[in-house]
């Protein structure tokens, strides 16, 4: 029998492709016996901006048998959509608490993976909303769930999640048409269509359950970057190495193989209880933000592509991107080498002759020719920064850390925990750096001074998380008060001046 009205509601994010979903949705059941109707509801800007794309389908058979034109809806009606599409979890979230998913009617496709709210991102802690309620909401939610990360699988095929949503529409048999009629949809388009079949191929596996296998292939890092990394990745606890193949993906991507190989080899000396913990925060370190990374991210082939999808620009349509840089005196001499770059940061004279140079921030456009020279000049200075300034001292205060962890790891296992887990104070760059490396720093010479105390792990803790709380210090102070650390403490106007290396 010949499905009646079949309701459709699509919520993206700006730049996945919403719109390119939904076209093809209604190019599909336009060419396979049906009427579309379909309409865009722009909502308010979040995380780029959330559109929610509303379809209605009805067989043109039944509408010629019936004698008129049937009435379909301009928007999602809560309560009567036969299918969902989100984009992330918690757009999925969005949709369940509009009524747009109802337990009694709708097949829920959605990414399990998070695009973070301003909100979320800005807390100097860990400011993210707990997935795990989201999911057990939208479980108990629809008819019908087909939730997994597809954000994985956009990375695995160089396509965008649009492909992906709609292979996982054709795999829920959702709507009344053959894979082959989903894929030469693609086909019709014109554009990308081979990476377009790839996602859409992860995408349509992802929905029937055949998502393990994906999974296996090392997390993403591609093996013909380096055998000899992946063989040594190997070697460590299993439930680790999903965090390490991603951070040895990072550092080869940040500077080169032989820098992952160090990433390793400062792993391997770790015990394998605490190196899961060791390995998220050693390759944030140890990708450290610089102007060298800057220029060489704001310039990636990627980037532009990705602008050049949120503007949903044309394909001969010229457009320019102006992007703000303000690097400080001290984030130049950063990247000189170390001698040099230590004397003209202590240099009264040279920093009173440059300092006006950096004053005032400036507009630079990347894909000028200018502008894209004087970024890409910087982003290959890469070669200098093993003897860079910043290399020096980043790399000094991790071998600190790394020591204090390898110190107490036999005899105070609970307080070598908490002294892994604090470089995640460390983040960002200019005055939040500051921020970041001075409370790190005075909690580590706290934890080297209290050796002896007891409840060092709680109080450790109650530090780091004191300094997660606001950009002032105000809480940070006050507990190092309360934990007799008087001689520590000060006024975060002098943050960014006590540097702990492990002799303090």
């Amino acid at each position: 029998m010949t499905r009646s009205r079949i309701s459709i509601a699509v919520s993206a994010l700006g730049g996945q492709g919403g719109g390119v979903l939904s076209s093809w949705i209604v190019e599909l059941a336009e060419n396979n016996g049906y009427l579309a109707q379909y309409t865009a509801i722009a909502g308010v800007a979040q995380r780029t901006g959330a559109t929610i794309y509303a379809i209605e389908l009805f067989p043109e058979e039944l509408a010629i048998k019936e004698g008129r034109e049937p009435i379909l809806s301009l928007m999602p009606v809560p309560g009567d959509v036969d299918i969902c599409l989100a984009s992330e979890l918690m757009e999925a979230a969005r949709a369940v608490n509009r009524g747009i998913v109802t337990a009694d009617r709708t097949t829920l496709i959605a990414s399990d993976h998070r695009v973070y709210a301003i909100s979320e991102k800005e807390d100097m802690g860990d400011g993210r909303l707990n997935s795990d309620n989201v999911r057990s909401a939208i479980e108990n939610a629809a008819k019908n769930l087909i939730l997994f990360d597809m954000d994985e699988m956009v990375l695995r095929s160089s396509s965008v999640i649009s492909s992906v949503l709609f292979g996982a529409l054709a795999g829920s048999g959702a709507l009344p048409f053959s894979r082959a009629a989903f894929e030469q949809t693609i086909k019709n388009s014109g554009r990308a269509i081979e990476t377009n079949l790839a996602g859409f191929d992860l995408g349509y596996k992802g929905a029937n359950g055949d998502i393990e296998k994906l999974a296996q292939n090392n997390c993403g890092l591609d093996k013909t970057s380096s055998s000899a990394l992946l063989d040594r990745i190997e070697t460590f606890p299993e439930d680790a190495q999903a965090i390490i193949t991603y951070g040895v993906h990072r550092l080869v991507d940040y500077q080169d193989g032989d820098y992952a190989s160090l990433y390793l080899d400062r792993l391997e000396a770790i015990n394998g209880t605490l190196v899961t913990e060791v390995a998220r925060y050693l390759a944030l370190w140890m990708g450290f933000e610089d102007v060298i990374r800057v220029a060489d991210l704001k310039t990636r082939h990627e980037r532009s592509e990705k602008i050049s999808s949120e503007i949903r620009a044309t394909e001969n349509q010229i457009w320019y991107g102006h992007d703000y840089f303000h690097p400080r005196y001290e984030e130049f001499t950063d990247i000189l080498p170390a001698g040099m770059g230590r004397m003209m940061s202590g240099s009264k004279i040279f920093k009173k002759i440059l300092s006006p140079l950096f004053s005032t921030g400036r507009i630079i456009r990347p894909k000028t020719i200018l502008g894209y020279i004087l970024l890409r000049g910087v982003a290959k200075l890469r070669f200098l920064r093993k003897v860079s300034l910043r290399y020096h001292t980043e790399d000094r205060r991790i071998i600190a850390w790394l020591d204090l962890v390898q110190k107490y790891a036999q005899q105070k296992p609970d307080v070598t925990a908490e002294i892994a887990k604090c470089p995640r104070l460390i983040k960002g760059y200019g005055d939040t750096h500051a921020r970041g490396i001075n409370r790190f720093s005075r909690i580590m010479a706290f934890a080297v001074e209290h050796e002896n105390e007891e409840n060092l792990a709680e109080k450790i803790a109650e530090l780091r998380d004191a300094a997660l709380l606001s950009d002032k210090g105000t809480e940070f102070n006050q507990s190092l008060k309360d934990h007799q650390a008087e001689r520590l403490t000060g006024n975060d106007a002098q943050e960014g001046e006590f540097n702990w290396t492990g002799s303090s």
